[in-house]
């Protein structure tokens, strides 16, 4: 009786209570993020940092003691919950820096609760209870009214000073590492956040005063073409429609599901184009805004936060601009209102002489965000088929949305009937959506026949980002991509979408282009296809149609430091030393990287691109 008397004195310090809380957090964070069970890591790495905070209660608000430990389980609680929730869908650990994008939740909030598992939720719920008590109990307030005493200073400043120097040994190994997860996991999750909030940027600053297309290039190791490149002005003078497909993922071209094709109408475009089957994601915070801009500009994303937010108060040299002053007329379309991301400052920085948004489309035959694919491709058709009477050529860029995380589309839009195996599955409700997007498609190009469009315009095609978070799809989702596959469902495939240009009429090609390319590569293609130079405009894509290899420096998806090139997606660890290269179309892993000079470059094109923004003039 003495014993549990004594355990019970013990367990009734918030100190120690809270203590014993925080710790389950730290082992249900660290099982999702880690992926398997460890039992004194998180230990190691979490407690001293909860003990310094605790410490400092104890401290310095000895009789507010109980609201403040209630705060700080709070704060710490809705931590690790953010950290949780963000890695299942972006693969990253969220910092400071995510709060930017807070006002988009509401926007995404069906993707949000879609990653909310269950059992996530257990996280909160001594908090939750503890509240409760407060309100609903007289016993559980005359406790904490109880706990004005003070403990020991001495032993309690010990205590705090002994987990402030465990934090800063747990930090300091680590300070260098390239690869975020693994610097969390090292230094624990809370002092990982702190120390993010401090950290020096991992890109160094360059003087770009004297940066030239002949260094960019030369990083690359790309050698423009000493003569006319191939299809050069192939599409010269003629329309250039770019549509942007949400989610779309390569591996979706030429699959079925028991006999149903899933992409009939971009299987059909497929056998009409220029088909670019190695092509990668280069798109960050911002998603499908970052893929606008980037392909837009043929700049990288920021590191931090949207490139819509961090880039939008810039005069951005871009594709509509070039487009632009040589006597095309440039729109892009978007059913959303164009507040969210920003793009009301996105589009007017990037050139376009006309957006259309939500005040276009309303809220007719709506699916996940605004208008369906159906209605955006209908009332696009009919503006563009408007710009082509005016006697001069256009630039417009589709944005299409239908096919939105979480592939929770109306029953009405049901185009195909899933076998019981893939419903109620993310991954069968991503087909299910990419099948609808893809019947949208299919309008897309009959309107434009139809209008007389089809065979004066230049059709470029790609995916914005992945659809299926690796990190996201349970044990039994990842059976049923192996079964579409034929092999296990890698990073490689998340990260693989597609690109296809379809030539206008008389200059019509097909063929399928292993060249590895990337989205900052669209704009330096579709100038030469147009025939319009780049000389004035610094850019660090290349001209897919005249390249033999590649070098895409990648971030947030990715850890810092990691890259495509030939041989694969090069995953940075501590550095490159200890990185490892996932090899295309299930070729496996293998250690280390293919070329230290690769990995060295990348680094260097992501800081003179952030250099070379931040030095452009500031937009009026």
């Amino acid at each position: 009786m003495m014993a549990w008397q004594r355990v019970r004195y013990w367990l009734m310090k918030p100190f120690v209570f809270f203590s014993l809380l925080m710790i389950l957090k730290m082992y249900l964070a660290g099982y999702v993020i880690f992926e398997g069970w460890r039992l004194w890591p998180p230990l190691a790495t979490g407690l001293p940092s909860v003990w310094v905070v605790f410490c400092l209660i104890e401290l310095l608000a000895p009789r507010r003691k109980l609201g403040l430990y209630l705060t700080a389980n709070g704060v710490l609680t809705s931590v690790y919950f953010a950290v949780i929730m963000y890695y299942k869908y972006f693969g990253v650990i969220v910092t400071y820096h995510a709060l930017q994008q807070v006002n988009q939740v509401t926007e995404v909030k069906g993707s949000v609760f879609s990653l909310l598992h269950p059992y996530f939720l257990l996280i909160y719920t001594d908090f939750v209870a503890l509240l409760i008590l407060l309100c609903a109990s007289k016993r559980f307030r005359a406790w904490g009214r109880g706990l004005k005493n003070r403990e020991r200073r001495s032993v309690l400043a010990v205590i705090g000073l002994l987990s402030l120097a465990a934090c800063i040994f747990t930090v300091w190994p680590y300070r260098h590492s390239m690869n975020e997860v693994v610097q969390a996991e090292k230094m624990g999750i809370i002092n990982y956040e702190v120390y993010a909030a401090f950290a020096p940027s991992k890109d160094k600053d360059v003087d770009v005063s004297g940066l030239t297309q002949a260094r960019i290039d030369e990083l690359k190791g790309y050698a423009p073409p000493s003569g006319t490149p191939l299809y050069w002005g192939k599409a010269g003078g003629k329309n250039v429609l770019v549509v942007q497909i949400e989610a779309l993922q390569n591996f979706l071209i030429g699959k079925s599901v028991d006999g149903q094709v899933i992409m009939p109408n971009l299987n059909a475009l497929v056998g009409d184009s220029l088909y670019f089957d190695r092509f990668y994601q280069q798109v960050g915070q911002g998603n499908t805004a970052d893929a606008e801009f980037v392909v837009n500009t043929s700049y990288f994303v920021p590191s931090h936060g949207a490139a819509s937010q961090e880039y939008a108060g810039k005069e951005l040299p871009s594709m509509p601009r070039l487009f632009g002053t040589n006597g095309y007329d440039t729109a892009t379309f978007h059913t959303n209102d164009a507040v969210f991301w920003n793009r009301t400052e996105l589009y007017p920085a990037l050139g376009w002489q006309n957006y259309y948004d939500k005040k276009l489309f309303g809220d007719e035959d709506t699916v996940m965000f605004g208008a369906s694919d159906e209605v955006l491709y209908a009332k696009s058709t009919a503006k563009l088929a408007e710009m082509a009477a005016g006697g001069k050529p256009f630039l417009a860029q589709l944005i299409s949305m239908s096919g939105h995380h979480p592939y929770k589309i109306p029953s009405r839009k049901y185009k195909m009937e899933l076998p019981d195996r893939f419903k109620g599955t993310l991954v069968g409700d991503y087909i299910r959506a990419q099948n609808y997007a893809d019947f949208a498609l299919g309008q897309l190009i009959a309107d434009l026949k139809a209008r007389g469009l089809w065979d004066d315009t230049a059709i470029v095609l790609y995916g914005d980002h992945q659809g299926l978070p690796i990190y996201s799809l349970t044990s039994g989702e990842k059976k049923l991509m192996k079964e579409l596959l034929g092999r296990d469902y890698e990073l490689t495939d998340m990260l693989n979408i597609p690109l296809l240009i379809k030539l206008p009429a008389g200059a019509a090609e097909h063929r399928t282009i292993d060249t590895v390319g990337g989205q900052s590569d669209i704009f330096p293609t579709i100038a030469n296809l147009a025939g319009l130079p780049m000389s004035d405009h610094l850019h660090f894509g290349q001209d897919l149609l005249n390249s033999t290899g590649n070098l895409l420096p990648e971030r947030y998806y990715l850890p810092t430091g990691s890259y495509v090139d030939d041989s694969g997606i090069f995953i940075s660890g501590t550095g490159f030393e200890d990185g490892r290269t996932l090899g295309f179309g299930g070729a496996g892993e293998t250690p280390g990287g293919d070329s230290r000079a690769n990995y060295d470059n990348a680094m260097k094109l992501l800081s003179m691109s952030d250099g070379y923004i931040r030095s452009l003039p500031d937009r009026k």
